[in-house]
């Protein structure tokens, strides 16, 4: 969890998105990647707007990647490739996100998004331009206003078909989820465009396609390591073992006759991401047991004993499945510095953020605070939550919500509430990230050999040859630039 000074604007802006979809007329519109007409809900002034909208909320769930040089050389990257696409003259936009995640996605009208964490496991100008290049595709598809035109006409021809097919109604589920298969063979689909857009945008910008395969051979190593490799008929995506072969294809036919030199820069590539943080970030908090510690906001609490706990970039939770019980923390702020956590909790009542509250003041151990229940509006109707808020600074609150099955966990919740205090422990405080450190291989020796001899690091053998694109048994030459994993410091 962090820092996220627009929250609210965020969830605004998630709203202002979504509501795009409703009330969109129907229409014909040319494809700008094939060229051909297709019928689509959304018009290429409404993608604008989506991306437009959506963009905030992206940055404020994720964070942008403060280092200034990167972020600009994979904007300059991204702009190389988009002068060369179907929309030339689109107003791209590519950023780079605080996010471990091994991911980039695009939204319509331009936004592009990579995270640090693929950055990290990238190892050539090329390898970036080709995974950018088809996020860019994704958008001169046009694949998410085909997504959406897709969902809207089969709502449309579900319930007309039930409507007219007697007894029907019950067989709804059903129908449903055969038509959530006939999506994921669109989505695939995409996919394989977006791999074919790709590799001709890398060729078009002078990148080297054949540097796109071993992208598709780190995804598939990533995900057989975390146990969430799937096969590829029940993968949103197709597996990425099928698409390192077919984007091997492309990229061989493709520089077929070119006759010119193609850019890879691998060399200068590693040396762009020396330095870059590599996994979890603890200055924007970590667990150690049950103790959850935020160095930036400088706060710490104690969530319940034996609690599965999760902290993401925009809220902290911790549950218990036995006593189906939950609980979330996030970072609410106001322009008014002045407020108290009694005249905050009204301020949520005053924007709807929940419907009605019952409680008092109460001193938090460091913190001014506020103790009770509050109601809030669900899908499903209206829900009595243990609330509790806690004035870490002028204008910054942290808002902690639990609920559990017929109360059975209120006194625990209760306490985690009453345990958040000041963080001043320096151990705790002046933690860092573990980070790429790029050195040369000293001799010529074994990629296993080697990594044992290159000081201690943050990460086994096997997750360093990911990172490196090799694999243990790779035979390194000596002199060759290897991207270490330099251990951070740890409270």
């Amino acid at each position: 969890m962090f820092d996220r000074s627009k929250v609210y604007n965020a969830r605004a802006s998630i709203r202002a998105a979504l509501a795009l979809l409703v009330g969109i007329l129907a229409g014909c519109a040319t494809n700008p990647a094939t060229g051909s007409k297709q019928i689509s809900l959304v018009s290429s002034g409404q993608e604008l707007e989506m991306g437009r909208q959506a963009d905030p909320a992206i940055i404020a769930e994720y964070g942008l990647y403060q280092d200034r040089d990167l972020s600009t050389y994979v904007d300059s990257v991204g702009q190389s490739l988009g002068r060369v696409s179907h929309l030339p003259n689109l107003k791209w936009h590519f950023r780079l996100l605080d996010s471990p995640v091994v991911n980039a996605f695009a939204l319509p009208g331009g936004y592009i998004y990579v995270t640090r964490g693929i950055v990290a496991n990238l190892n050539s100008e090329a390898q970036l331009a080709g995974v950018i290049g088809h996020e860019i595709g994704h958008v001169t598809a046009r694949h998410s206003a085909q997504q959406i035109t897709n969902q809207q006409l089969a709502q449309v021809g579900l319930i007309a078909s039930m409507i007219a097919f007697k007894g029907a109604r019950e067989y709804g589920g059903i129908a449903a989820q055969g038509l959530g298969i006939l999506f994921l063979k669109y989505s695939r689909d995409h996919e394989t465009q977006a791999d074919e857009l790709g590799v001709q945008y890398s060729v078009k910008a002078r990148y080297d396609p054949r540097q796109i395969p071993p992208t598709y051979d780190m995804l598939k190593r990533i995900g057989e390591r975390s146990g969430s490799s799937l096969p590829a008929f029940l993968s949103t995506h197709p597996d990425p073992g099928n698409r390192e072969v077919r984007t091997r294809e492309l990229a061989e036919a493709s520089i077929s006759g070119t006759g010119a030199n193609l850019v890879v820069r691998a060399n200068e590539y590693r040396n762009r991401v020396d330095g870059i943080v590599y996994g979890d970030d603890p200055r924007q908090g970590y667990f150690e047991n049950n103790r959850f510690y935020h160095p930036e906001l400088r706060i710490q609490l104690i969530f319940p004993s034996g609690w599965q706990t999760q902290n993401t970039p925009s809220a902290v939770f911790a549950q218990n499945e036995q006593l189906a019980a939950v609980m979330r923390m996030t970072l609410g702020t106001s322009t008014n510095r002045s407020l108290t956590p009694t005249e905050y909790v009204d301020s949520l009542r005053a924007r709807g953020e929940i419907v009605s509250a019952s409680g008092r003041a109460e001193q938090l151990k460091d913190f001014p605070g506020w103790v009770g229940n509050v109601v809030i509006q669900t899908q499903e109707g209206q829900s009595n939550v243990v609330a509790g808020i806690a004035r870490i600074a002028p204008g910054q609150f942290l808002e902690l919500v639990g609920q559990s099955r017929a109360g059975a966990a209120d006194d625990q919740i209760l306490s985690s509430i009453r345990s958040v205090a000041a963080l001043t422990d320096p151990n705790k405080l002046n933690v860092t990230p573990d980070r790429i450190v790029v050195k040369r291989a000293p001799r010529t020796g074994t990629f296993t050999d080697l990594w044992s001899q290159m000081g201690t690091q943050a990460i086994g053998v096997e997750e360093g040859a990911i990172v490196n694109g090799v694999r243990a048994s790779t035979t390194i030459q000596s002199g060759t630039p290897i991207k270490t994993v330099a251990k951070g410091k740890r409270g």
